[in-house]
């Protein structure tokens, strides 16, 4: 099997083709960049900028490039050495203009006679053995539907008309009375829909890959490009979503000729991934949250709950009990559909007689014991205490649902039965739109900690524990991926790592922050808290990103205004906030000077997150353009174009030997990932292991520090590998200026070694980590060129 090194993601889109990308292909070669990786390419709804609501499964988006884009990508890197990674998506596909997509066209016209119906998860006992789309204003709209051309037409939308259900002059509404869908008002999706969607976006349906047909049918184009050497390998979207994500990756591999696989997989502080999976490993979000909290001060807890408990007037936010309540916000609402479809698939020869266990009891209990998941889904029989101890809470929180969830355990436990693997299929969804989606804009004591993958509740890490995460990792998943920012992050890595200071600077903050809800009030103090750590984040920013996050934010949270139902009161209270960043002179002031205290150490932060990640065991993705600083707040934001010439322009620079005036500069960031991603591509055997490295001396506990070399068993005291590269990185920099800096503080260095960042050569034995940190927050350390020979042979 071929594997990267690294990784770089590029968002494919019209605006940015696969010919584009192949014209990239020589700046990231020299960047040091090992796979490109190419977000989904399959041909999409027209004008989609993501591509994972994909109309046709059996061609490459000729918007995005067409099939000859992707030959010039995959021939421009392989004539450069480099890998190409590309995401798919096997969950869903795009019906949001049902005449782009032939297999929804197919399903809507010829109902349960179609070639197409077992590709998708209809429910055809209910709504009459008739698809319900939600696209209608009301109900009361059907008046407004036409026949033109052949077609049913609503304003802009087409549907396809049955063979021989119309003739010329008929009544629209009686038309569509005839058809094998029915067309109902948008507000009745939470309860009445009958076919699965991804989450709860009606736009999305879900197709059953499990079904070997469809299966080929759906990756036919895909197996094409490993047939035809255009691809080594596939990034899985949510596949927590399918009916069997073993068997399907199995299959996939077998397809692909045993490539490399990644899969978008959430795993939870402690989950492992199921041993039987034939993957690589996740696309990082677990990395990304363990590298993310080294930088956070443990110290800042208490009293930045006990700020959040003021917001709220009372005591801080109870995190457990918070998604209890989100999530069953969505069982009881958006998803409720889906609720409702798992209570119908209780074999009623299983309910025993007089126990008064009805349809609303089940749908109750079900949603309660998806309400206690500490994590996305089982993958039965993995996962089969998970299972039991969410049924026990579930009865704990509901004591007159223990009878109910007693008899549902037996049944859901059954992997072999359809309510249990639609039980599988629907918990990720709920933990994705209750935690991420909701919670993680309610539960604001501080922004880093709520990014895509991570407990809040953990809140700080200390070296010791990420040293024996980053072992374990190494053991089990070397080739799984490491990342700081995707296109699903809700803040870049370089707006977490600013307000990670906030950690550092709790009085600084609670007076900045009372003092901009005296001068630009809200009246939802934890939205407010959000919003400005946000703003500071991402300073500075143009008021119509800020705008758009702000609207976001506050609608997911749904506390003080929701997508549904928005308040327009509160709203523009919202926007008059944010609008007094830039057009009040006081809360600029108040911002600006607050930016300033973070800035210097939030660079820090970023520069050292960077390195760390590039380093660490696993394999390091580059997010597009975040070589450069890139403070971006959640989609669309964060995928923004990217000026690849600049940064090819500032490479060529550092090459000729001008270093950054600055660690603050973005040429310091573009150092730092340069000479990492080279060094791992050229040198791997530098990175083949890894053991912690100790400081001594009374800053000590500020340095991250490990080796990656191979020959641990030769390791000297410090713990050093006497022949991997070694990186060093500060955490917690106002701290440690407070307190002195690094002092007399050293690190025991087994031979001669270069710093790749500033060419300085430094050992063996003790050396002062000041001398070492005099330029950069980070070092990189590896053997000096005298060693090489030695070590290589």
């Amino acid at each position: 099997m071929k594997t990267p090194v690294s990784t770089y993601r590029l968002q494919i889109r019209p605006a940015f083709t696969l010919q584009d990308a192949a014209a990239t292909v020589p700046y990231l070669k020299s960047l040091g960049v090992d796979w490109i990786y190419l977000s989904p390419i399959l041909t999409a709804e027209k004008g989609s900028d993501h591509g994972y609501d994909v109309t046709d499964p059996s061609t490459v988006d000729p918007d995005r490039g067409g099939p000859e884009g992707l030959a010039a990508v995959s021939r421009a890197a392989r004539d450069a050495g480099l890998g190409v990674l590309v995401d798919i998506v096997p969950n869903h596909v795009g019906v949001a203009s049902p005449h782009q997509n032939p297999w929804w066209w197919s399903l809507l016209k010829e109902g349960k006679q179609s070639r197409y119906a077992e590709a998708f998860d209809v429910d055809w006992d209910f709504a009459g053995g008739r698809v319900r789309l939600p696209v209608l204003g009301s109900d009361d709209d059907l008046d407004k539907l036409e026949i033109r051309d052949g077609e049913l037409r609503y304003y802009d939308h087409r549907f396809p008309l049955a063979e021989g259900s119309f003739a010329d002059g008929d009544d629209p509404r009686d038309v569509h009375a005839r058809q094998n869908y029915e067309l109902v008002g948008w507000r009745r999706a939470d309860n009445e829909l009958n076919y699965r969607r991804f989450f709860a976006v009606n736009t999305l349906a879900g197709i059953r890959v499990e079904v070997p047909r469809v299966f080929d049918e759906a990756h036919a184009e895909v197996v094409r490009w490993f047939r035809e050497g255009l691809a080594d390998g596939l990034r899985i979207d949510h596949p927590d979503g399918l009916a069997d994500p073993e068997g399907y990756l199995r299959r996939l591999r077998e397809a692909t000729g045993g490539s490399y696989l990644l899969i978008e997989k959430i795993l939870e502080p402690g989950e492992e991934l199921p041993a039987s999976f034939e993957c690589e490993g996740t696309t990082g979000y677990d990395a990304l949250a363990d590298v993310d909290r080294l930088f956070v001060d443990a110290e800042a807890q208490q009293a930045l709950d006990q700020l959040d408990g003021r917001l709220r007037g009372g005591e801080p936010a109870d995190y457990e009990e918070m998604i209890r309540g989100t999530k069953r916000r969505i069982t009881d609402g958006i998803l409720h559909s889906e609720i409702l479809r798992l209570a119908r698939l209780i074999p009623a020869e299983t309910v025993p007689a007089g126990t008064g266990f009805d349809a609303g009891q089940a749908a109750d209990a079900i949603a309660e014991i998806i309400a206690a998941f500490p994590v996305y889904r089982t993958y039965l029989p993995f996962g089969e205490d998970v299972l039991k101890e969410a049924c026990a809470l579930a009865s704990r929180r509901r004591p007159e649902l223990a009878r109910a969830v007693d008899l549902l355990q037996p049944l859901l436990l059954d992997g072999g039965s359809a309510l249990a693997q639609r039980f599988q299929q629907t918990s990720g969804m709920v933990m994705a739109k209750g935690v991420e989606d909701t919670a993680f804009f309610r539960y604001t004591r501080l922004g880093t900690l709520t990014e895509v993958g991570a407990d809040p509740t953990e809140f700080a890490l200390d070296p010791a524990e990420f040293h024996r995460r980053m072992a374990r990792r190494e053991a089990e998943l070397p080739l799984s991926m490491t990342t700081l920012s995707t296109h699903d992050t809700k803040r870049s890595e370089d707006t977490r790592a600013r307000i990670s200071v906030i950690s550092e600077s709790v009085a600084e903050w609670e007076k900045v922050l009372t003092r901009l809800q005296e001068l630009a009030p809200l009246p939802d103090g934890p939205l407010a808290s959000l919003l400005w750590q946000a703003i500071a984040g991402a300073w500075p920013a143009s008021k119509e990103r800020l705008q758009q996050y702000a609207t976001k934010a506050a609608r997911e949270a749904g506390n003080s205004t929701d997508w549904l139902d928005p308040d327009e009161a509160f709203e523009q209270q919202l926007a008059a906030a944010v609008d007094a960043a830039f057009d009040n002179p006081d809360v600029r002031a108040e911002l600006g000077a607050f930016v300033a205290l973070l800035e210097r150490y939030g660079a820090a932060n970023s520069l050292s997150a960077k390195l760390v990640q590039l380093t660490m065991p696993g394999v390091p993705d580059v997010y597009q353009g975040t070589e450069f600083w890139d403070r971006s707040l959640t989609d669309p934001d964060n995928r923004r174009t990217v000026e690849f010439a600049a940064r090819q322009e500032a490479l060529a620079a550092l090459d000729a030997g001008e270093r950054p005036a600055s660690y603050q500069d973005d040429a310091a960031k573009l150092l730092v990932t340069s000479r990492a991603l080279r060094l791992r591509r050229d040198r791997p055997e530098l990175f083949s292991g890894y053991t912690p490295i100790a400081a001594t001396g009374p800053a000590a506990a500020h340095l991250v520090a490990f080796s990656r070399g191979a020959d641990n068993a030769g390791a000297g005291a410090s713990g050093a590998s006497s022949a991997g590269a070694i990186t060093l990185a500060t955490r917690l920099p106002r701290r440690l200026e407070q307190a002195g800096g690094w002092k007399d503080t050293t690190v025991d260095l087994p031979v001669a070694m270069t710093d790749e960042l500033t060419g300085n050569s430094f050992g063996p034995g003790p050396v002062a980590v000041a001398d070492v940190l005099a330029s950069y927050p980070v070092a990189l350390l590896a053997p000096a060129t005298s060693q090489r020979s030695e070590n290589d042979g």
